[in-house]
């Protein structure tokens, strides 16, 4: 009997302290809405804000830094990565056997690509896999073929962030959860516009209250970063998701198999390798999951004697030499990278990923022949495929040079405010160690149009809809638990 008097008095308790929350609400927006729909709604902006809150401070911090992953390496590694003489032609001046013999002379071990600077300021990259497996970034002047220094590729200051930013440092458990934290980042914005929406109000709308103190100056703050900058930060949401463990990687292998990717004809009379087109690196979107193609070995006896970058007595191939000037034949003649072939099907594979979906270039040639394998530029894949690439363009700061930077890095300031707004807002309006979380009173129920929203989102992206049901099932519970008998 004693435990049942002490939890209706938690329970009242409860109750008269969420009521108090609603009328301090009201009172600061006389307008402010206290019907079901709207405390629903609270309630799961409130616990997806609170579930988000590290990942989206982690996200914003990290993905402002990537914007300007070029100026920062620029400055962090100016002694190994920029040209002591700024002057000089854009392409290497050396040829580039010249440059990968000296990288391996310096760092001994297996060069598997070299970098063709795209500028005179920078050196050539050359790529080498150690004896240990470890991959170490070579740096090598491309006029004078002097080594200027290494950097472990696991190590590099941007690397570091950008595995951070997609929580691939966890592994896959932690790209699942950064896709979970995305999908609900989505939520957090649809469900910001309800709460935000005027409904006769004026004030803390689009400017902050005059005169506006305490909590209602930061719930102003809150409202107003979210009515600016949630386009913004909903977009990179969305424009995120393509590089996702679950969602990004199935969308691609759909389009890939229906002939979206690469168009099927592209394939006519040109083999596959079983090697992943993701296996050389950094690549366009709709590429990632096709095959490469392979080159046509004329002496089969020698399988597995070649080296990358290397000719092979009775099994030549062109050498790395005569791709770089075919490529620039071609037009492609500076700020790309060349994986060189491994095995007796490997293929030269020239990658330009220059920030713009339209600058974008990949050239497969075969090894023995120079013949042109493949040849696919920005608008080589479908439509969903370019769309995508352009969305992660514009995600990534380069579409539109410097103002799509600082729009994207408006993004990143504005999900920050946003989270700590938020939080300020929240921890004013509580009471000393309680949670005080928006109640949902007994007999509260979700609009069918809400219901249908939160379908779609859980069809379109299923880790956000499992982990919606998941919410909605431990909820119920919780409700359940704390009933008055």
């Amino acid at each position: 009997a004693s435990r049942v008097r002490s939890t209706s008095a938690r329970a009242c308790v409860s109750e008269t302290s969420t009521t108090t929350f609603m009328q301090i609400e009201s009172s600061s927006n006389p307008s402010q809405p206290t019907s079901s729909l709207y405390r629903r709604v609270w309630r799961w902006h409130f616990f997806a804000g609170l579930f988000c809150l590290p990942f989206i401070f982690s996200l914003a911090i990290t993905g402002a830094l990537y914007l300007f992953h070029d100026q920062i390496d620029d400055v962090v590694y100016a002694s190994s990565m920029l040209r002591v003489n700024a002057s000089g032609p854009a392409s290497p001046a050396l040829p580039a056997s010249r440059l990968i013999a000296g990288a391996l002379q310096a760092y001994p071990g297996r060069a598997v690509a070299f970098g063709v600077p795209a500028d005179g300021r920078h050196n050539a990259q050359v790529d080498v896999v150690r004896a240990d497996g470890r991959t170490l970034q070579v740096f090598v002047d491309p006029a004078s073929g002097s080594v200027a220094g290494a950097i472990d590729e696991s190590e590099r200051i941007m690397t570091l962030v950008k595995h951070i930013h997609s929580l691939t440092v966890a592994g896959t458990a932690g790209r699942v959860l950064i896709e979970i934290v995305a999908g609900w980042i989505i939520v957090l914005m649809a469900s910001g516009i309800y709460l935000w929406w005027p409904r006769g109000r004026r004030g803390g709308v689009v400017s902050i209250r005059s005169g506006a103190q305490g909590r209602t100056w930061w719930r102003d703050l809150h409202a107003v970063t979210g009515a600016f900058g949630g386009s913004i930060v909903l977009f990179l949401a969305l424009t995120g998701m393509p590089w996702s463990v679950f969602w990004g990687a199935n969308v691609n292998a759909w389009l890939t198999s229906h002939g979206l990717g690469i168009p099927v004809g592209m394939w006519s009379g040109v083999p596959k390798s079983a090697l992943p087109a993701s296996a050389l690196g950094a690549l366009p979107w709709g590429q990632q999951q096709d095959a490469v193609p392979a080159s046509s070995d004329p002496h089969a006896a020698h399988k597995g004697m070649h080296m990358a970058g290397q000719a092979v007595p009775g099994n030549p191939g062109i050498g790395p030499d005569a791709v770089v000037r075919q490529l620039a034949a071609m037009g492609v003649a500076s700020g790309y990278r060349l994986v060189l072939p491994v095995g007796a099907q490997g293929v030269y594979s020239a990658i330009r990923m220059p920030g713009q979906r339209e600058g974008q270039r990949v050239v497969h040639l075969d090894q023995y022949s120079g013949k042109v394998l493949m040849d696919l530029g920005p608008d080589a894949t479908g439509a969903v495929g370019r769309v995508t690439e352009w969305g992660v363009a514009v995600h990534q700061g380069g579409e539109y040079g410097t103002p799509n930077l600082l729009v994207m890095l408006a993004g990143c300031i504005a999900l920050i405010l946003l989270g700590i707004s938020g939080v300020i807002a929240w921890w004013k309006r509580r009471p000393a160690g309680r949670l005080a979380a928006p109640a949902r009173k007994d007999g509260d129920r979700l609009a069918k149009g809400v219901i249908a929203i939160a379908v779609l989102l859980g069809c379109v992206f299923p880790l956000l809809g499992a982990s919606m049901l998941a919410v909605v099932l431990v909820d119920s519970l919780f409700g359940v638990m704390r009933r008055p008998a």
